[in-house]
């Protein structure tokens, strides 16, 4: 039997959860019984959510009605899990400004439009569990990423910022840090370079997008997790620890 987290009907907003640990992370919080929306940008295979809605999180205004969308069909929102995120990776000196714009205004800007809209209903409920997608980049760094990295270890520092904001208002505020788990974005990767980072990891595999969703799930359960906000989960094998 699936352990429940306490996420019985609660209501889940997912961004980016139409593929790779997105999707995992929506079908999963189905499992435990939430009611869970989800935005996609570009295509959604999946179609598995609660409530599926085409939009882009560097969209400030059509973020806001995601969430106005989300409470009329299906109550307040508990959890966010702010998810989308893409790559534009290259070498310093061949980064273009748009490559930048477009990482750093998704996977940081992306995350302030998707939690403004939401923060303030949730302090005056004085309930709610965020979890921002960081990565291994951001703490580590990594070698054509230069964007990505920094967008990444930013969501770090907001995350520790935001939680001690919301506290007082007993909403908590975590993030996850995954290594390398096998999603789309891993396939360019050539397969030599694939194996030096195997070399490095102590679990000697790539992490499972179901593994990033059941700790993703763990942070945002009312009961698993509590007590912990402001933390950093770290989901690598032990690739930096």
């Amino acid at each position: 039997m699936i352990p429940s987290f306490g996420l019985e009907n609660k209501v889940v907003l997912v961004t980016g959860g139409s593929r790779g640990i997105g999707a995992a992370i929506v079908s999963l919080l189905l499992d435990l019984g939430s009611k869970v929306a989800y935005t996609y940008r570009s295509h959604d295979d999946s179609q598995i959510g609660t409530m599926a809605i085409p939009a882009d999180v560097t969209n400030a205004a059509a973020m806001a009605v995601v969430t106005q969308q989300v409470e009329e069909k299906l109550g307040p929102i508990y959890g966010i899990v702010a998810n989308a995120g893409i790559t534009r990776d290259n070498f310093f000196p061949k980064l273009t400004p748009a490559d930048w714009d477009a990482v750093v205004d998704t996977n940081l800007k992306g995350v302030y439009n998707t939690l403004i809209p939401i923060i303030p209903k949730m302090y005056k409920r004085r309930s709610g569990s965020v979890v921002c997608m960081s990565s291994i980049s951001g703490e580590r760094g990594n070698i054509g990423q230069t964007n990505y990295a920094a967008s990444k270890a930013a969501i770090i520092g907001f995350t520790k910022s935001l939680a001690q904001e919301a506290a007082r208002y007993e909403v908590r505020v975590n993030a996850i840090a995954p290594g390398f788990i096998k999603t789309d974005m891993l396939n360019p990767v050539p397969e030599k370079v694939k194996q030096q980072i195997l070399s490095e990891i102590p679990l000697s595999r790539f992490g499972k997008p179901e593994e990033v969703a059941w700790s993703i799930a763990f942070l945002l359960s009312p009961i698993a997790s509590s007590y912990i906000t402001g933390s950093v989960l770290r989901v690598n094998g032990g690739h930096y620890t």
